[in-house]
């Protein structure tokens, strides 16, 4: 496979990129219910029904669908306890992205991660896995207050980074993510994830360039 990544200045999301995390964000909702006493039958029906919710929208279904006691803040308090767990203990790397991410620093590129999760979370991540200080910062949409649909998180890291767009790669396997990137002008690398199997024709059509697995690409990046 051809590899001609060549940005020295390189943004990488985390969940589904670096971090084999998405399965637990997929289980989020159906754990905490199930953490609740929710039949298991009822949780997996309730999780189809909020498949096209936003996340408020769904808490506010948990709450009223069972009669749970406490806030939406406090369920959303509650969930994001639940993935700090899985952070701390559970989640892994992608295989291979240690010594990709170790060979574009010998290569003199500069890294940093731009991630849809919580800054803290994502530190506590990162940081147990060994790769936190691979990177010059974390830029959380949380912190900023826009998610990824808009192009904003990239372009701080540009100013971050003092670089232009076309000057730098954006790292994703979400396609509306990519499609964000791409759109404000960044060479873009689309990152196999399972959860994200049905957008992957759409995603590699967008991008420059894609990974299916990160071992396939170590000995071509230098």
């Amino acid at each position: 496979m051809m590899w001609s990544m060549d940005r020295k200045y390189c943004i990488f999301d985390m969940d589904g990129t670096l971090v084999d995390s998405m399965d637990y964000w997929r289980r989020l909702g159906f754990e905490y219910l199930e953490g609740k006493g929710v039949p298991e039958e009822d949780a997996v029906r309730t999780m189809e029904a909020v498949k096209n919710l936003t996340l408020s929208q769904s808490v506010q279904l948990f709450l009223d669908t069972y009669g749970l006691p406490g806030t939406p803040e406090d369920v959303l308090v509650e969930m994001r306890d639940i993935m700090e767990r899985h952070y701390r203990t559970d989640v892994g790397l992608k295989p291979g992205i240690v010594n990709y991410l170790d060979q574009l620093r010998e290569r003199g590129c500069r890294l940093c991660v731009a991630t849809a999760t919580d800054e803290r979370l994502a530190h506590i991540c990162l940081e147990r896995l060994g790769i936190d200080d691979k990177f010059e910062f974390l830029l959380s949409c949380q912190t900023i207050g826009i998610g990824k649909e808009h192009p904003h998180i990239y372009l701080q890291a540009t100013v971050c980074l003092d670089c232009q767009p076309e000057e730098a790669a954006v790292f994703e396997d979400a396609l509306y993510a990519a499609q964000s990137a791409k759109a404000a002008g960044f060479y873009t690398v689309a990152v196999w994830d399972r959860t994200q199997a049905r957008d992957w024709p759409a995603l590699t059509a967008l991008a420059d360039e894609s990974v299916m697995d990160w071992r396939d690409h170590l000995t071509n990046v230098l």
